[in-house]
């Protein structure tokens, strides 16, 4: 039998772990490096502050949120606005829905608890549309449409066509007139950051857009909707390209020098802009191109979603680097996972984030 050479680990240069005492820590900062030095989700929460440390203060990275989930409802969405306005995000990438009802927020409206013992069907007679714990009016949602409404309005951008990009930078700009209160497209607005939405119509500002073009086609022919059969209403499509915003993001991420990005959840966000790589690609191949090829050097992601369900959403970056998404980490690429629900550990993130940032900005005032 071959006996066991014991080693001491040390000698062998592994990094030891160490306790983690609280007496020690002052700071969610110190709480998140104290916790890298643990084990399980607390390492990877703590490694994952190190890396968005770093993205942050890499000033030739472009760095982009992707963000799916009821978020916004989940009354997360300021911690959106934070990332934007401290320059830690460049970009978002999210769904329809999680903007939708981080807009109810943005004009002063209100989500609220759900009570369970009332049933869905009492929710759906007084209008209320739950979403899991919580709930949110479905008159929030009509004052919603009307802003949508009002924007589209009152004019059409250059070309004549929407784009995900064009109409929240228009509703932005808007919420930013108005400043009723914070909200996600009025920082993105106020800072110069695209908002993307890939999965649009999926939404419930894409039935928004699409319900306007309806209207305004019926309005231009003098029709009245009453006894207009479906399939000539459903035949009047909006003026939407979703390719537009294929192609500005694209050049957008085709400038950076380098790329980062922060994931809370995943489904379309998350791939549509983890796909920029392989889009350069792929056109390179087929149109003869010889563009630089994109990939992204920092990634953190929040997602309880395990890899073995073989979707996307627990997709890990290993796996991304096959498909020419990311960096090795043997050439340079950094990557923390985090398998928690990102309204438990989200905020911790932020929280230290935006302390050692404000800690460095008054170190360089002073």
């Amino acid at each position: 039998m071959k006996h066991r050479s014991l080693h001491d680990g040390r000698s062998d240069g592994l990094n030891p772990l160490e306790s983690l005492d609280l007496a020690r820590v002052d700071s969610f900062a110190e709480l998140l490096r104290a916790m890298s030095k643990t084990a399980f989700s607390g390492r990877q929460l703590g490694k994952a502050f190190e890396i968005l440390l770093e993205m942050a203060g890499d000033h030739r990275c472009r760095n982009v949120l992707t963000i799916s989930g009821a978020m916004t409802v989940a009354k997360q969405g300021k911690l959106i606005c934070d990332l934007i306005e401290h320059r830690v995000v460049n970009a978002v990438v999210a769904t329809g829905a999680l903007i939708a009802h981080g807009l109810t927020e943005s004009i002063g409206l209100t989500h609220y608890e759900y009570d369970e013992t009332v049933d869905d069907e009492s929710l759906f007679d007084r209008g209320y549309n739950r979403i899991y714990d919580t709930l949110e009016m479905e008159a929030n949602l009509n004052d919603v449409e009307r802003l949508v409404r009002s924007v589209l309005t009152a004019g059409r951008p250059d070309g004549g066509v929407w784009s995900a990009a064009r109409l929240c930078s228009a509703l932005g700009k808007r919420l930013s007139q108005m400043a009723q209160g914070p909200g996600i497209l009025r920082s993105a607005y106020e800072h110069d950051v695209p908002v993307f939405i890939p999965a649009f119509t999926d939404s419930e500002m894409g039935l928004d857009v699409s319900t306007w073009a309806m209207a305004e086609e019926l309005k231009r022919r003098g029709l009245p909707p009453d006894g207009i059969p479906a399939d000539v209403l459903f035949s009047i499509p909006a003026p939407f390209n979703p390719f537009l915003d294929l192609q500005q993001y694209s050049q957008w991420i085709g400038r950076a020098e380098r790329l980062g990005i922060l994931t809370i959840g995943g489904g379309v966000p998350r791939n549509w802009a983890q796909q920029v790589g392989p889009y350069y690609d792929i056109t390179n191949s087929r149109l003869g191109t010889k563009l630089p090829v994109p990939r992204f050097q920092y990634g953190v992601r929040i997602c309880p979603e395990p890899v073995h369900w073989g979707g996307l959403s627990g997709c890990t970056y290993s796996e991304g680097v096959s498909w020419g998404k990311f960096v090795p980490p043997d050439e340079g690429g950094r990557y923390a996972e985090v398998h928690a629900d990102a309204t438990a550990v989200w905020p911790l993130l932020v929280k230290a984030l935006l302390e050692e940032l404000s800690g460095h900005n008054e170190a360089v005032d002073s």
